[in-house]
This record gives structure tokens, sequence and C-alpha cells, in this order.
């Protein structure tokens, strides 16, 4: 079958250990299920794979991707949720230690495969396992936002901060959003944020924080935090040792949760959430799958704005 893969690494060259070619049929285990993939998204995770972080020498190959919908084995059209329990009881995301979504074909727990709403298309929710998803969990299990409530992304461009700035909204909550990049912040404009330069004094203290940038932004979303906030954290891009205000945290009682994709119930609500509201994943592109390798130069290049889809129709 089709399928774009790591056959090396490479740190400073990631895509010189890109290859899209054949790769064998997966054979599902006990309790497993086969998938045949009708649309995959990238994210960064497969690019830092490429490097080699997360994965060894005697992996690989390793096919790529964790985010995909399709055909499940009983015709079902089914998106995948890419958690999976290593034989050592570790928590594993697809392309670490089982063969990832960039192929024509994947296999699952059974239990993984979540039925996909009639209204969304095999593009828009194959973008939402990995970063929607996270997301979702950022604001409702841990942020806890309620409707009226402020919401303050940072880093906004990002997979996850798009979708937080749309969540928050369907959810009822006023959104900020701050970026370096004046093209970005038109953008985001544009989704129905307050757009502000990164470190701008917001109009108001917030009562969640989206951070996906860490040391860079960490002091400025302490200070934006008002009395009881949730300050959430999925990411550290820009460094994970930021400086903590401790005398602000507990005067404040501000609470710093922690977090990371999320659970196949939650996937589920998530869906039925866009289902309901018409809200829908920013798609920067759709790529076919024979030019998969165009789809991984376009994500190396950072010129990026939502979610990087391929087509495996095409």
């Amino acid at each position: 079958m089709r399928a774009a893969f790591a056959s090396s690494f490479n740190d400073a060259d990631p895509l010189a250990g890109l290859t899209v070619g054949e790769a064998p049929a997966p054979v599902p285990g006990d309790g497993w299920a086969v998938v045949d993939v009708r649309a995959s998204a990238l994210n960064h995770h497969d690019l830092w794979s490429l490097r080699g972080v997360g994965l060894r020498p005697e992996q690989l190959p390793m096919i790529l991707g964790c985010d995909a919908a399709g055909i499940g084995p009983d015709g079902a059209e089914v998106v995948v949720y890419p958690v999976v329990f290593t034989p050592s009881g570790e928590v594993s995301i697809l392309s670490e230690f089982y063969q990832g979504t960039v192929a024509e074909q994947v296999t699952v727990p059974a239990y993984n495969l979540v039925p996909k709403p009639a209204e969304l298309t095999f593009a828009e929710v194959a973008c939402l396992p990995t970063a929607w998803l996270t997301a979702y969990r950022m604001l409702t299990t841990k942020g806890r936002v309620e409707p009226d409530q402020a919401v303050l992304v940072q880093g906004a461009g990002g997979g996850v901060a798009t979708a937080a700035i749309l969540l928050a909204q369907a959810l009822g909550a006023r959104v900020y959003a701050t970026s370096r990049d004046a093209s970005k912040r038109e953008r985001v404009a544009a989704l129905g944020a307050t757009a502000l330069d990164s470190g701008a004094r917001l109009p108001e203290r917030v009562d969640v924080i989206i951070e996906t940038v860490g040391e860079a932004t960490f002091d400025h979303s302490m200070k934006c935090a008002k009395h009881g906030a949730r300050i959430v954290v999925s990411g550290a891009t820009s460094g994970h040792l930021p400086k903590v205000n401790l005398r602000r945290m507990f005067a404040l009682q501000l609470e710093i949760l922690g977090t990371s994709m999320g659970t196949p119930e939650e996937l589920s609500a998530l869906m039925t959430l866009l289902a309901n509201t018409g809200v829908r994943p920013v798609i920067d592109s759709i790529i076919p799958f024979s030019e998969a390798r165009t789809a991984f130069e376009k994500l190396h290049s950072g010129d990026v704005f939502g979610k990087i889809v391929l087509d495996h129709t095409t």
C-alpha cells in the first residue's frame, strides 16, 4: 500500500528521512480493526518524528501521522482516535510505537474507532483527533470555561491555538488572541477574536488562558489572569522552563493545569459540538495523497494557518 514514512532521521533536515512509497498492509491483532483511510492531517509531531524524537532507529521504517478518518471494517464512516497503550502499558500515539495514519490503511484497537457525524466531511474530521481534541479538553475538562467568560489564546496561528479560538467562541466565551505576526493577527481577527500583539495589555483580565508557547509568553499569561483563573498548558514551543511568580499564583488562587490530547468520549463530544454549531476546522490546504511530500514541505516551511489535510482518494 502507499504510505509516507520515516526511513531515517535527520535533525537538521527532517525531510531528508521522508520516504513516500510502498509499505506492508497492516495485519490487525485480536480486537483490532483496519481502517481504509480517506483523509489524514499532518502535525508538527510528524517533523519531530523525522528528526528522531520519540523514535529509535530499530523502529524504522515508521509510517507517519496521528490523525485520520475513513471507512471501518463494517463499512461505517469513522474517525481514528490516535492514543494507544503499548504492551508495557505506556501511553503512545500512532506513529510512535504503532504505525501511523499517512497510508492507505491503518490498524488500531476497535475501541479507537469513533463514529463520524454525517454533517462533517472526512477532511474536516481528520483535523480533530490531535490539535482540536487537545484544544477542546483544554477549554472544557481542564479550563472549565463558561459562557460570557474571557479566554486568552497565546501564540495564535498554531493548530491548537486556532482550534481554541473557534471552540471558545462556540462555547460562548469572549476571546483574545496574541501573535507577533501581523498577518496572523489579521486572520485571527477574521475568526472573530480580538487580536493583539504578543505581550500587549488586554482590556480585561481573563478566566482561562490557553498556553502552548511556554517561556516567551508565560509571564504575560500570569499577568492577564484574573482571580481564580485557569492557565492550561499543552505545549512549550519557546522553552519549557519559564519563571513563575508564586506570589501572584497563591494571591490570585491561580490554577496551572497540564493536559494533552483527550478521550474518545471527548472526541465524540467535540464532533457533536461542531455538528450542532456549524463551526468547522480551519484548513490551510487539502493536498492529494499522491503529493504527500509537497504537504510535508509546506508544513516544514511554517507558512501554514490551520491544518494541512491529505486527500487519500487522489
